[in-house]
């Protein structure tokens, strides 16, 4: 059943399928795009136990490749733009039988947040300093417009990305920020450096350490409180509250936890920027109780929300309101291609640190997965500035 799902899959996406012995599958001609099929059965087999587990699982193991001379972004994008639209409605009607129900142990409880951090972030931080830039920032950039970005410094485009949010949040000298999500403390070494007082928290032990030595040699201990601290445990008054792309990890379980966290503490005529990843609302509808590849083997316990639901969950639970929507999708996608380059070009110091080929294979598909969502629009990113709708 695998091998005949896959093959009507594929016949009209501009690939070629390649298997072993010759046979092609697919629309594309001799110049298209190479799926190359190293181990039929294998993939088939993963395919058949849990297809949108199994594609991922299938490339780790090298039951399949991209052909030579074929980026595996690009060869990702025809399926990502054609996700609702791959196999016929009465076959993508019974999905439910093969859909997996997230494991509970993945719930963003206060412990089980911290594992879930712990799985992602605490891997190394040499690892992430393999193929990020000198600013360590691991969310989207945002490219200057008016000049070919791959000819743009990735620090300066990250940099902007991260003035954009404090703007938006009028962060300013004498200002009081909090931020949710540390990183490696670049968003907290630009506040500081404007004037503001800033606390910054984080679960993930890595995060903090060599966040906290950036600080201490810029200069900014004195402005800058690096915690270890879940969300809801936060406590005082701020006047801008800023979160990148953290919300994805809270678990739409807790978002209103998370929502009311930023409502609790902001000041009379404060502003919160949330950067956030983003989907469709019927995607999200679609998806949001199922269990896939990125949540079992990068993100555990993650889930993209939309842009409906998180205002309806400040709405229902909080004085916030949207008061602006910035976003930037495109920039996400050559992001992600511009850290995959350096993680390709990087590996082999990277592999030093006790990483070995599937684990390379993983996060290849990683972050071409991404781009590809990114690129075809299936995906997007967005800073949303919350005010207050009414007095506080």
């Amino acid at each position: 059943m695998a091998r005949n799902l896959v093959r009507l899959l594929v016949r009209s996406l501009p690939i070629q399928l390649r298997l072993p012995g010759g046979g092609t599958w697919g629309a594309g001609g001799a110049n298209a795009l190479v799926l190359q099929v190293n181990r039929p059965a294998a993939l088939f087999r993963r395919l058949e136990t849990h297809p949108k587990i199994g594609l991922g699982e299938a490339f780790m193991a090298g039951d399949w490749e991209a052909g030579e001379g074929t980026d595996l972004a690009d060869l990702l994008r025809p399926f990502a733009a054609r996700v609702d639209r791959l196999l016929p409605r009465p076959v993508l009607a019974l999905r439910g039988i093969v859909e997996r129900a997230i494991p509970h142990h993945h719930r963003n409880t206060p412990d089980g947040a911290r594992a879930n951090i712990a799985a992602h972030y605490d891997l190394s931080n040499d690892l992430f300093a393999g193929f990020l830039d000198e600013t360590m920032t691991y969310s989207s950039a945002l490219f200057e417009g008016s000049r070919p970005w791959e000819t743009q410094d990735l620090a300066t485009a990250q940099r902007r990305k991260i003035d954009a949010a404090l703007d938006a949040a009028n962060v300013r000298a004498g200002k009081r920020m909090l931020e949710i999500g540390t990183g490696w403390g670049e968003l907290a070494l630009r506040a500081a450096a404007r004037g503001a007082s800033v606390t910054t928290i984080t679960l993930s032990r890595e995060q903090q350490a060599l966040a906290r030595q950036r600080v201490l040699e810029a200069g900014l201990a004195d402005r800058v409180d690096v915690q270890l601290r879940d969300y809801r445990e936060v406590t005082g008054r701020f006047d801008a509250v800023v979160s990148i792309e953290m919300i994805e990890a809270v678990g739409e379980e807790f978002w209103p936890a998370y929502v009311e966290t930023i409502d609790r503490v902001l000041a009379p005529g404060g502003s919160a920027v949330v950067q956030s990843i983003l989907m469709d609302h019927d995607r999200f509808l679609a998806t949001r109780n199922s269990f896939g590849w990125i949540q079992k083997h990068i993100f555990p316990g993650g889930i993209i929300p939309s842009l409906e639901a998180l205002e309806e969950v400040a709405t229902r639970h909080t004085s916030l309101r949207v008061k602006g929507i910035r976003t930037f999708g495109a920039h996400y996608a050559h992001t992600l291609r511009r850290w995959r380059q350096s993680f390709t070009d990087n590996w082999p110091q990277i592999a030093t640190h006790g990483f070995d080929d599937v684990f390379r294979r993983e996060w290849e598909f990683y972050l071409a997965y991404c781009e590809a969502g990114f690129a075809t629009g299936y995906l997007d990113v967005a800073q949303i500035t919350f005010g207050r709708s009414g007095p506080s």
